[in-house]
């Protein structure tokens, strides 16, 4: 989970204040919002600006030798990031002063990439997959591929198995659940946190499951471990469901978590457990735990068909649930999950994709007259270019169309419209862009740990790329037209800037090149192993290895993390978490997309 809040909000013109904890035994950051009781959201198309008042204080113990960074006049995103539920816009900090080491001074771009809207959009994306060519390099898709997957074993949280690969993590939470009378351990800690939040679990888990289901076959010997992934997440949304009614959504205590620094291991902070059930409705994250469970089943459908139908029927019963019982799950566990994974978008779009994965794995016509009949009541139209855990709605069109394009359900056609425009919304030159580039070449938007959006607006490039072609399809945008091989090079430009053809030559996967993030906000990556450091490290012992200058000692090999700013700017260092902290979500959609071009170099 990225500490913090992931999204800071922007309301009228009133100045948000983001400080710095001074206190060594409470690394990380306080973030303090205005009074917005009486200040009504800014629904005019005009932008408004923010200044932060004070600039970010930094703790004693940093040595900083300069402060790196454009005007503190922030700009909010447009209208088209408007989230509906909340009544509000939400924007990250991109810009504030970077923090640099006299030996680790940062690459400043002048300002982000835009182009005139008359260029003709084949020209645009050539120039965009030719940015920093000279520089350009064959890239080994399988290692990498490797390596992402990987990845997930360090995150695992339980009893760890016999072959667990990355040796210098070992058993943690083992009595996960017991508070509350159940079992809740397994499953993956989010990010560099301890804390397991089945929100972005679940969808992690579900484009894990997505990426086995459209590239498995062309995975070689990765897809056995890619299927484990999957796995190992569904064990653990098995465990959270197994009380019908009633969904376990997260295991820890974010605040007292957040106020330490120890690896898991070691972690003595609350496993507070919560849940939703009817009285406290949660159909968001209940939704997309039925996604998760329907479309792993189809991994497992002819690997171990026992295990698929259990999944199956978990997800009929979940999705049941979720539909009867409507609401968001922020609304009543508000203060366990809100600032992290608050429900911003709202509980439609979760409905919606959960059946869609319903009627993929059951083939049931229940679903099919499911998502015809609540298409404009769940608003399946709404913010079409947004993807991610708390969004759905481009995944949904994407997901559906292939029905229509594969020539099986005539009556989803709104579905490949709203997918066309999707796609027309991410490719410069078009009068439809809605997404900022930053000079580089990466797909930047509004939001903290900005790689999520790469890696799952790239797999929706892919995946629909492959639809189109078997459709013999193009997408109209206008009076120009896109090509499945458009959309291909446009997404493995995205892989490729991650793997390092991007301006400061950084490969932001870890362990992946010659050159990757060395300080990643990560607790058990950053605090020395059990198995050098056998003695406990408790919360605020920790500390020191949070403000170190050292590189961390345990690489995580394989962790994407939330990648540099809209310059292509990035600082090496752990307080700084957007940029810096790897996250699950991230590096699933990244795995479909890897054995993609691996497969296809």
């Amino acid at each position: 989970m990225v500490d913090g809040s992931k999204r800071h909000n922007c309301v009228g013109t009133e100045a948000a204040t983001v400080t710095y904890n001074k206190s060594l035994s409470h690394p990380g950051k306080t973030v303090t919002r205005p009074d917005q009781s009486n200040n009504p959201p800014n629904k005019s198309n005009k932008p408004c600006t923010h200044r932060y008042p004070n600039p970010p204080i930094l703790s004693d113990p940093i040595t900083c030798s300069n402060l790196i960074g454009p005007s503190s006049r922030i700009q909010c995103p447009t209208l088209s990031l408007y989230k509906a539920k909340r009544r509000r816009f939400h924007f990250s900090p991109a810009f504030l002063p970077f923090l640099a080491s006299p030996s680790r001074k940062l690459e400043m771009a002048p300002k982000a990439v835009t182009f005139p809207a008359a260029l003709p959009v084949v020209f645009v994306v050539f120039t965009l997959c030719l940015m920093f060519s000279a520089s350009a390099t064959a890239h080994d898709y399988s290692d990498a591929l490797r390596k992402c997957i990987l990845f997930f074993e360090g995150q695992r949280s339980g009893k760890l198995p016999p072959d667990q690969r990355v040796r210098w993590r070992s058993h943690s939470a083992l009595h996960d659940g017991a508070s509350a009378g159940v079992d809740l351990t397994g499953g993956y800690y989010d990010a560099g946190d301890n804390i397991k939040f089945g929100f972005p679990m679940a969808f992690t888990t579900t484009m894990l499951a997505w990426s086995v289901i459209d590239f498995g076959r062309i995975m070689g010997p990765e897809l056995g471990n890619a299927v484990r992934a999957v796995k190992w997440g569904t064990d653990y949304l098995l465990k959270a469901t197994a009380t019908d009614g009633v969904v376990y959504v997260q295991v820890g205590d974010a605040i007292s978590d957040h106020n330490c620094w120890e690896r898991p291991e070691d972690m003595d902070t609350l496993r507070t457990v919560s849940k939703i059930d009817r009285n406290h409705p949660g159909s968001d994250v209940a939704g997309e735990t039925a996604a998760a469970l329907a479309a792993a089943s189809i991994v497992f459908r002819s690997r171990d068909p026992t295990y698929s139908r259990i999944l199956l029927n978990r997800a009929v019963k979940v999705f049941r649930f979720a539909d009867t019982y409507r609401g968001a799950y922020s609304n009543d566990l508000h203060s366990a999950v809100c600032p992290f994974y608050c429900d911003n978008n709202g509980y439609q779009d979760e409905l919606l994709w959960a059946a869609a994965w319903l009627h993929k794995a059951s083939r049931r016509r229940q679903y099919r007259e499911y998502i015809i009949k609540n298409e404009v009541i769940l608003r399946a139209g709404d913010t079409i270019n947004e993807f991610g855990w708390d969004n759905k709605h481009a995944g949904i069109n994407v997901l559906v169309s292939k029905e229509v394009l594969m020539g099986k359900s005539p009556g989803f056609k709104s579905f490949q419209n709203n997918a066309d425009a999707f796609i027309c919304s991410l490719l410069p030159g078009t009068t439809h862009l809605e997404v900022q580039y930053s000079p580089g070449g990466l797909i930047f938007k509004a939001g903290g740990s900005n790689m999520q959006h790469v890696t799952s607006l790239s797999f929706l490039l892919l995946a629909y790329s492959n639809y189109l072609s078997h459709a013999n399809h193009v997408v109209p945008c206008g009076d120009k037209s896109a090509s499945p091989a458009l959309l291909k090079s446009l997404a493995r430009r995205q892989v490729n800037y991650i793997l390092g053809d991007n301006p400061i030559k950084m490969s932001y996967m870890v362990g992946y090149g010659s050159r990757y993030p060395q300080r990643i906000h990560h607790r058990g990556s950053s605090v020395p192993s059990v198995r050098v450091h056998p003695a406990r490290i408790g919360c605020k012992a920790g500390s020191r290895y949070f403000f170190s200058p050292d590189p961390n000692p345990n690489v995580l090999v394989g962790a994407v993390v939330g990648g540099p700013n809209t310059t292509d700017a990035f600082p090496d260092s752990r307080p700084f978490f957007q940029e810096s902290e790897p996250t699950t979500y991230i590096n699933a959609p990244l795995v479909g997309l890897l054995a993609y071009f691996a497969a296809h170099p």
